[in-house]
């Protein structure tokens, strides 16, 4: 089937409206009726060839809320009518070890991604600014009734972004965790780790969003541009959630955990990032990384957002304003994410 959607044509180029091809619903398939596409940096990222030549024409969305509306003879766990998600990944090979063990974004053999990839037939993918998408039920996700839909949708990739290091280090009560950077990832990482009931401190660069951090559930918020900041809270986090794209004194940043503390980057900046190797030996303090997070942890994390009541700050925008909400997203004039209403462009 063909269906209306807006495509990258080339590196830097604005989105176009187009028309693209959708393989037919096989045995495994689901059928999705898109209804909200949140636009992520790394859909920017990607048009603009910023991480490398891709396979244009590209349609992004990777954040991807609709309706069931056909399924395969095989697939038992989701029905026509029933409301989905689909978010990074949209198959794996389903049999090395990480597979196995859930964690299906570390395929050994690769996992495919929504948009831009290769899927297992050979196709590439396109992603959710379009009318519909046809996936691997494996790979589709249940989005609860009492969410938003349009708040629920950065939550494929925003949401679980945050969710899987936050729960993997341990975020909870008694725990001290820090959030670096208040924006698409950075205030849902604040609302997830008030939820699990952490101690949430934001660590931003200026004290501009001070009045939405605390009303998303932080407890302290300090500017990052005040050198005292460093020296204040040396020593005091057992976690820290780096959500900037950007690059950052890791160093610095380091000196803020206790011993046995964890630095996460999860943010993608452009350029290495360097550190003193004392920085962590200092005070056997750990860093690392991590990206999404499996379908079970995902469907995990929307059945947790449920129960808490926590969806994205969205602005829904049109299919036609998605090149103007890149560039606003550039300019960080969002508070706190895009979503196309992809009913706009039937």
């Amino acid at each position: 089937m063909r269906v209306n959607a807006y495509a990258a044509p080339a590196a830097g180029q604005p989105l176009v409206p187009t028309t693209i091809e959708r393989r037919d619903v096989g045995s495994h398939d689901v059928l999705i009726e898109i209804q909200y596409a949140g636009i992520c940096h790394s859909d920017i990222h990607t048009v603009n060839g910023d991480w490398g030549p891709q396979p244009f024409p590209v349609v992004p969305g990777h954040e991807i809320v609709g309706i069931v509306a056909e399924v395969g003879a095989d697939v038992t766990r989701h029905q026509v009518g029933d409301r989905v998600g689909v978010g990074c990944l949209v198959n794996s090979c389903g049999d090395c070890t990480n597979c196995q063990g859930g964690d299906e974004q570390y395929c050994a053999k690769g996992m495919v991604p929504t948009y831009a990839g290769v899927d297992r037939d050979g196709t590439t993918t396109q992603g959710g600014y379009s009318t519909h998408v046809v996936v691997d039920a494996d790979y589709v996700l249940s989005v609860p009734q009492s969410l938003d839909p349009a708040a629920a949708a950065p939550l494929l990739c925003a949401g679980i972004t945050t969710y899987a290091p936050l729960r993997r280090w341990g975020a909870g009560p008694g725990k001290k965790v820090a959030i670096v950077g208040l924006g698409g990832l950075g205030h849902m990482a604040v609302k997830i780790a008030h939820a699990l009931g952490a101690e949430v401190t934001v660590l931003s660069q200026s004290l501009k969003k001070q009045e939405d951090g605390l009303r998303l559930g932080a407890d302290a918020y300090h500017a990052t541009s005040d050198p005292t900041t460093f020296e204040q809270l040396a020593g005091r986090f057992d976690l820290i959630i780096n959500t900037v794209s950007a690059g950052i004194d890791l160093n610095a940043y380091l000196g803020l955990l206790a011993v046995d503390g964890t630095l996460v980057n999860v943010g993608a900046p452009a350029e290495p990032l360097s550190l003193n190797v004392m920085s962590l030996i200092g005070g056997r303090r750990n860093f690392a990384g991590s990206m999404i997070g499996g379908i079970a942890l995902t469907q995990e994390m929307l059945d947790f957002c449920a129960v808490h009541g926590i969806g994205s700050e969205v602005e829904v925008v049109p299919a036609d304003r998605v090149n103007q909400a890149y560039e606003r997203v550039l300019a960080s004039d969002v508070r706190y994410r895009f979503v196309v209403d992809t009913t706009t462009l039937n």
